[in-house]
């Protein structure tokens, strides 16, 4: 429908209340079963601010309120629908997607993280995502073994 038709200050006003998609990668979306469990839960919370936001009487505020909403909705159906749950780690031999790691830098500082699917990444949590670069030098890997990042070497000490 034309913006003519409905209340609306001008075209440029509803093409403002229309979010760009979220970027979605390009790499297999794997994930663990809570990295689903939080993508299901992240789409209902979008889908409840999306139906929220539809009741708003006033035409203008309605579409500004459901442009974020949607956007999400959009993202999270794609994730929840692209999912492909990653069993637990067979063994703590070698690091694995799942797995829990712990490595010393050449600083001395020992770090923990948990890799995991994009969506669920969070450092500051202790996870990071299966493609980043740590975790992609890391995988395969066993207590031990060094692996190069860089001029730096990350050693691991510990797979739980």
């Amino acid at each position: 429908m034309s913006v003519a038709f409905v209340k609306e200050e001008s075209a440029e006003t509803a093409a403002e209340t229309q979010l760009p998609d979220r970027v979605v990668s390009t790499h297999p979306n794997l994930v663990t079963l809570s990295g689903l469990q939080a993508l299901e839960r992240q789409l209902q919370e979008a889908r409840s601010a999306h139906d929220a936001a539809s009741l708003i009487e006033d035409v203008n505020e309605r579409r500004r309120q459901m442009a974020g909403p949607a956007r999400d909705l959009r993202y999270f159906a794609e994730r929840v629908h692209t999912a492909q749950v990653m069993p637990d780690p067979a063994s703590c031999d070698t690091v694995a997607f799942g797995s829990t790691v712990s490595f010393r830098r050449d600083d001395g500082r020992a770090q923990t993280y948990r890799i995991v699917g994009e969506d669920e990444a969070d450092p500051k949590a202790g996870s990071m995502s299966y493609v980043s670069p740590v975790a992609r030098l890391l995988l395969g890997k066993q207590v031990g073994d060094v692996a190069m990042l860089g001029e730096q070497e990350l050693e691991i000490i510990r797979i739980t």
